[in-house]
Protein backbone atom coordinates (compact mmCIF):
# COMPACT_ATOMS: atom_id res chain seq x y z
CA UNK A 1 0.00 0.00 0.00
CA UNK A 2 1.11 3.58 -0.62
CA UNK A 3 2.23 6.04 2.04
CA UNK A 4 -0.40 8.22 3.69
CA UNK A 5 0.54 11.89 3.52
CA UNK A 6 -2.81 13.64 3.14
CA UNK A 7 -5.99 12.89 5.08
CA UNK A 8 -9.37 14.39 4.20
CA UNK A 9 -12.26 14.43 6.66
CA UNK A 10 -15.73 14.90 5.19
CA UNK A 11 -18.11 16.45 7.70
CA UNK A 12 -17.06 19.28 10.03
CA UNK A 13 -19.31 18.55 12.99
CA UNK A 14 -18.05 17.74 16.47
CA UNK A 15 -16.55 14.42 15.39
CA UNK A 16 -15.16 15.55 12.05
CA UNK A 17 -13.46 18.62 13.49
CA UNK A 18 -12.01 16.50 16.29
CA UNK A 19 -10.56 13.99 13.84
CA UNK A 20 -9.10 16.87 11.81
CA UNK A 21 -7.31 18.14 14.94
CA UNK A 22 -5.87 14.69 15.57
CA UNK A 23 -4.76 14.36 11.95
CA UNK A 24 -2.94 17.71 11.83
CA UNK A 25 -1.33 17.14 15.23
CA UNK A 26 0.03 13.82 13.93
CA UNK A 27 1.75 15.65 11.07
CA UNK A 28 -0.58 14.82 8.18
CA UNK A 29 -1.67 17.33 5.57
CA UNK A 30 -5.32 17.66 6.54
CA UNK A 31 -8.40 18.73 4.60
CA UNK A 32 -11.66 19.38 6.47
CA UNK A 33 -14.69 19.52 4.18
CA UNK A 34 -18.29 20.51 4.77
CA UNK A 35 -20.87 21.91 2.36
CA UNK A 36 -22.28 24.09 5.13
CA UNK A 37 -20.11 27.20 5.44
CA UNK A 38 -21.47 28.03 8.89
CA UNK A 39 -20.58 24.57 10.20
CA UNK A 40 -17.12 24.90 8.66
CA UNK A 41 -16.51 28.29 10.31
CA UNK A 42 -17.64 26.90 13.66
CA UNK A 43 -15.29 23.93 13.24
CA UNK A 44 -12.36 26.21 12.44
CA UNK A 45 -13.06 28.31 15.53
CA UNK A 46 -13.40 25.19 17.69
CA UNK A 47 -10.10 23.77 16.45
CA UNK A 48 -8.29 27.08 17.05
CA UNK A 49 -9.76 27.24 20.55
CA UNK A 50 -8.62 23.69 21.26
CA UNK A 51 -5.07 24.39 20.13
CA UNK A 52 -4.89 27.67 22.05
CA UNK A 53 -5.99 25.82 25.18
CA UNK A 54 -3.16 23.32 24.67
CA UNK A 55 -0.78 26.26 24.22
CA UNK A 56 -2.01 27.93 27.42
CA UNK A 57 -1.53 24.69 29.35
CA UNK A 58 2.01 24.29 28.05
CA UNK A 59 1.22 21.06 26.21
CA UNK A 60 2.35 22.56 22.89
CA UNK A 61 4.53 25.55 22.02
CA UNK A 62 4.05 28.36 19.51
CA UNK A 63 6.06 26.47 16.86
CA UNK A 64 3.77 23.45 17.26
CA UNK A 65 0.72 25.68 16.88
CA UNK A 66 2.08 27.27 13.73
CA UNK A 67 2.84 23.85 12.26
CA UNK A 68 -0.64 22.48 13.03
CA UNK A 69 -2.24 25.56 11.47
CA UNK A 70 -0.13 25.19 8.33
CA UNK A 71 -1.18 21.56 7.88
CA UNK A 72 -4.95 22.07 7.88
CA UNK A 73 -7.15 23.37 5.08
CA UNK A 74 -10.88 24.13 5.31
CA UNK A 75 -13.09 23.81 2.24
CA UNK A 76 -16.71 23.69 1.15
CA UNK A 77 -15.82 22.28 -2.27
CA UNK A 78 -16.08 18.52 -2.80
CA UNK A 79 -13.53 18.76 -5.62
CA UNK A 80 -10.91 19.57 -2.96
CA UNK A 81 -11.48 16.20 -1.29
CA UNK A 82 -8.56 14.42 -2.91
CA UNK A 83 -6.33 12.56 -0.48
CA UNK A 84 -4.56 9.31 0.38
CA UNK A 85 -7.11 8.58 3.11
CA UNK A 86 -10.63 9.99 3.27
CA UNK A 87 -12.63 9.66 6.50
CA UNK A 88 -16.37 10.28 6.21
CA UNK A 89 -17.97 11.76 9.32
CA UNK A 90 -21.35 13.01 8.09
CA UNK A 91 -24.93 12.33 9.22
CA UNK A 92 -25.81 8.73 10.13
CA UNK A 93 -27.95 8.10 7.06
CA UNK A 94 -27.07 5.32 4.64
CA UNK A 95 -28.15 7.12 1.47
CA UNK A 96 -26.15 10.24 2.35
CA UNK A 97 -23.03 8.18 2.97
CA UNK A 98 -23.27 6.04 -0.16
CA UNK A 99 -23.95 9.11 -2.32
CA UNK A 100 -20.88 10.84 -0.89
CA UNK A 101 -18.62 7.82 -1.41
CA UNK A 102 -19.76 7.45 -5.02
CA UNK A 103 -18.72 11.03 -5.67
CA UNK A 104 -15.42 10.56 -3.84
CA UNK A 105 -14.63 7.49 -5.95
CA UNK A 106 -14.98 9.59 -9.09
CA UNK A 107 -12.39 12.19 -8.06
CA UNK A 108 -9.81 9.99 -6.32
CA UNK A 109 -7.37 7.37 -7.63
CA UNK A 110 -7.79 3.65 -6.89
CA UNK A 111 -5.15 3.70 -4.14
CA UNK A 112 -7.12 6.19 -2.01
CA UNK A 113 -8.47 4.48 1.11
CA UNK A 114 -12.09 5.30 1.90
CA UNK A 115 -13.16 5.05 5.54
CA UNK A 116 -16.42 5.69 7.35
CA UNK A 117 -16.61 6.94 10.91
CA UNK A 118 -20.11 5.47 11.21
CA UNK A 119 -20.97 4.35 14.71
CA UNK A 120 -23.70 1.91 13.73
CA UNK A 121 -24.39 1.47 10.01
CA UNK A 122 -23.14 -1.79 8.50
CA UNK A 123 -19.82 -1.41 6.69
CA UNK A 124 -20.83 -4.18 4.28
CA UNK A 125 -24.06 -2.35 3.47
CA UNK A 126 -22.26 0.92 2.69
CA UNK A 127 -19.69 -1.00 0.63
CA UNK A 128 -22.42 -2.36 -1.65
CA UNK A 129 -22.67 1.06 -3.25
CA UNK A 130 -18.95 1.26 -4.07
CA UNK A 131 -17.13 0.25 -7.23
CA UNK A 132 -14.05 -0.86 -5.29
CA UNK A 133 -15.12 -2.14 -1.83
CA UNK A 134 -11.71 -3.68 -1.11
CA UNK A 135 -10.36 -0.23 -0.16
CA UNK A 136 -13.30 0.58 2.11
CA UNK A 137 -13.20 0.22 5.90
CA UNK A 138 -14.84 1.45 9.08
CA UNK A 139 -12.66 3.82 11.11
CA UNK A 140 -14.71 4.70 14.16
CA UNK A 141 -13.31 7.36 16.49
CA UNK A 142 -14.95 8.27 19.80
CA UNK A 143 -16.00 11.64 21.21
CA UNK A 144 -14.10 13.78 21.95
CA UNK A 145 -11.73 12.53 19.25
CA UNK A 146 -8.66 14.50 20.43
CA UNK A 147 -8.95 12.91 23.88
CA UNK A 148 -10.32 9.39 23.41
CA UNK A 149 -7.59 6.90 22.53
CA UNK A 150 -9.68 4.09 21.06
CA UNK A 151 -10.41 3.65 17.35
CA UNK A 152 -12.43 0.72 16.01
CA UNK A 153 -11.21 -0.51 12.61
CA UNK A 154 -14.21 -2.32 11.17
CA UNK A 155 -13.30 -4.86 8.53
CA UNK A 156 -15.94 -5.50 5.89
CA UNK A 157 -16.20 -8.77 3.99
CA UNK A 158 -14.28 -7.24 1.04
CA UNK A 159 -11.81 -5.06 2.95
CA UNK A 160 -8.21 -5.73 1.92
CA UNK A 161 -6.02 -6.87 4.84
CA UNK A 162 -3.34 -4.40 3.73
CA UNK A 163 -5.79 -1.56 4.35
CA UNK A 164 -6.24 -2.70 7.95
CA UNK A 165 -2.48 -3.03 8.47
CA UNK A 166 -1.84 0.46 7.09
CA UNK A 167 -4.58 2.06 9.20
CA UNK A 168 -3.24 0.39 12.33
CA UNK A 169 0.03 2.23 11.68
CA UNK A 170 -1.84 5.49 11.03
CA UNK A 171 -3.72 5.13 14.32
CA UNK A 172 -0.46 4.52 16.14
CA UNK A 173 1.02 7.69 14.62
CA UNK A 174 -2.08 9.56 15.82
CA UNK A 175 -1.50 8.25 19.33
CA UNK A 176 -4.55 6.01 19.15
CA UNK A 177 -5.15 2.39 20.08
CA UNK A 178 -6.69 0.52 17.15
CA UNK A 179 -8.98 -2.45 17.75
CA UNK A 180 -9.90 -4.52 14.69
CA UNK A 181 -13.41 -5.93 14.61
CA UNK A 182 -15.76 -7.54 12.12
CA UNK A 183 -18.88 -5.83 10.83
CA UNK A 184 -21.63 -6.48 13.40
CA UNK A 185 -24.49 -4.39 14.90
CA UNK A 186 -22.92 -1.67 17.05
CA UNK A 187 -19.44 -3.10 16.39
CA UNK A 188 -17.86 -3.54 19.86
CA UNK A 189 -18.19 -0.38 21.93
CA UNK A 190 -21.67 0.74 20.88
CA UNK A 191 -22.98 -2.78 21.36
CA UNK A 192 -21.68 -2.87 24.93
CA UNK A 193 -22.47 0.78 25.72
CA UNK A 194 -26.20 0.57 25.00
CA UNK A 195 -26.84 -0.55 28.56
CA UNK A 196 -24.84 2.35 30.00
CA UNK A 197 -27.34 4.76 28.44
CA UNK A 198 -30.52 2.69 28.53
CA UNK A 199 -30.23 1.58 32.17
CA UNK A 200 -29.58 5.19 33.24
CA UNK A 201 -32.72 6.38 31.46
CA UNK A 202 -34.71 3.44 32.82
CA UNK A 203 -33.56 4.42 36.34
CA UNK A 204 -34.68 8.00 35.69
CA UNK A 205 -38.09 6.85 34.47
CA UNK A 206 -38.58 4.52 37.45
CA UNK A 207 -37.63 7.29 39.88
CA UNK A 208 -40.20 9.61 38.32
CA UNK A 209 -42.92 6.96 38.58
CA UNK A 210 -42.08 6.39 42.24
CA UNK A 211 -41.89 10.09 43.08
CA UNK A 212 -38.19 9.86 43.93
CA UNK A 213 -35.88 12.85 43.53
CA UNK A 214 -33.33 11.46 41.10
CA UNK A 215 -32.12 13.57 38.19
CA UNK A 216 -29.53 13.14 35.41
CA UNK A 217 -26.90 15.07 37.37
CA UNK A 218 -27.16 12.78 40.39
CA UNK A 219 -26.79 9.65 38.25
CA UNK A 220 -23.83 11.16 36.39
CA UNK A 221 -22.21 12.14 39.69
CA UNK A 222 -22.44 8.60 41.05
CA UNK A 223 -20.93 7.07 37.91
CA UNK A 224 -18.10 9.59 37.55
CA UNK A 225 -17.29 9.05 41.23
CA UNK A 226 -17.11 5.34 40.42
CA UNK A 227 -14.40 5.93 37.83
CA UNK A 228 -16.24 6.68 34.59
CA UNK A 229 -14.83 9.76 32.82
CA UNK A 230 -18.33 10.94 31.91
CA UNK A 231 -21.78 10.02 33.12
CA UNK A 232 -24.33 8.62 30.64
CA UNK A 233 -26.35 11.84 30.40
CA UNK A 234 -23.24 13.99 29.95
CA UNK A 235 -22.08 11.62 27.24
CA UNK A 236 -25.42 11.59 25.42
CA UNK A 237 -25.40 15.39 25.38
CA UNK A 238 -21.86 15.42 24.00
CA UNK A 239 -22.53 12.83 21.30
CA UNK A 240 -25.88 14.35 20.37
CA UNK A 241 -29.33 12.92 20.98
CA UNK A 242 -29.86 12.37 17.26
CA UNK A 243 -26.71 10.27 16.89
CA UNK A 244 -27.06 8.36 20.15
CA UNK A 245 -30.75 7.56 19.71
CA UNK A 246 -30.12 6.57 16.09
CA UNK A 247 -27.44 4.09 17.13
CA UNK A 248 -29.76 2.60 19.76
CA UNK A 249 -32.50 2.18 17.16
CA UNK A 250 -30.17 0.53 14.63
CA UNK A 251 -28.74 -1.92 17.18
CA UNK A 252 -32.24 -2.67 18.51
CA UNK A 253 -33.60 -3.44 15.03
CA UNK A 254 -30.53 -5.37 13.87
CA UNK A 255 -30.67 -7.72 16.87
CA UNK A 256 -34.37 -8.54 16.51
CA UNK A 257 -35.81 -5.83 18.80
CA UNK A 258 -35.10 -7.42 22.21
CA UNK A 259 -36.88 -5.64 25.06
CA UNK A 260 -33.58 -5.07 26.90
CA UNK A 261 -32.32 -2.89 24.02
CA UNK A 262 -35.51 -0.94 23.34
CA UNK A 263 -34.69 2.78 22.83
CA UNK A 264 -35.89 5.02 25.66
CA UNK A 265 -38.97 7.25 25.20
CA UNK A 266 -37.16 9.83 27.35
CA UNK A 267 -34.53 10.23 24.66
CA UNK A 268 -37.13 10.07 21.89
CA UNK A 269 -38.90 13.04 23.50
CA UNK A 270 -35.67 15.04 23.67
CA UNK A 271 -35.13 14.34 20.00
CA UNK A 272 -38.68 15.38 19.08
CA UNK A 273 -38.26 18.64 21.01
CA UNK A 274 -35.01 19.40 19.20
CA UNK A 275 -33.04 19.24 22.44
CA UNK A 276 -30.05 17.40 21.00
CA UNK A 277 -27.47 18.23 23.66
CA UNK A 278 -24.46 20.56 23.44
CA UNK A 279 -24.90 21.11 19.72
CA UNK A 280 -28.36 22.64 20.21
CA UNK A 281 -27.69 24.32 23.56
CA UNK A 282 -29.94 22.00 25.55
CA UNK A 283 -30.30 18.28 26.18
CA UNK A 284 -30.34 16.72 29.63
CA UNK A 285 -28.37 19.83 30.63
CA UNK A 286 -28.47 23.43 29.42
CA UNK A 287 -25.48 25.04 27.69
CA UNK A 288 -24.70 28.71 27.06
Amino acid sequence: MHQIKTICICGAGTMGSGIAMVSAQAGFNTILFDLNGTVLEKAQASIETGWNQLLAKGKINSDDLAQFQSLIKFTDKLADCQADLIIEAIIEKLVAKTDLFRELEQINPLNTILASNTSSISINTIAQGLEHPSRFVGMHFFNPAPVMKLVELVQGQDTNEKVITLLQAICQKMGKTAVVCKDAPGFIVNRVARHYYLEAMWLLAQAKENGEEINPASIDKILTASGFKMGPFQLMDLIGMDINYGVSQIVYDALGQPERLKPSPIQAQKLAEGNLGKKSGKGFYEYK
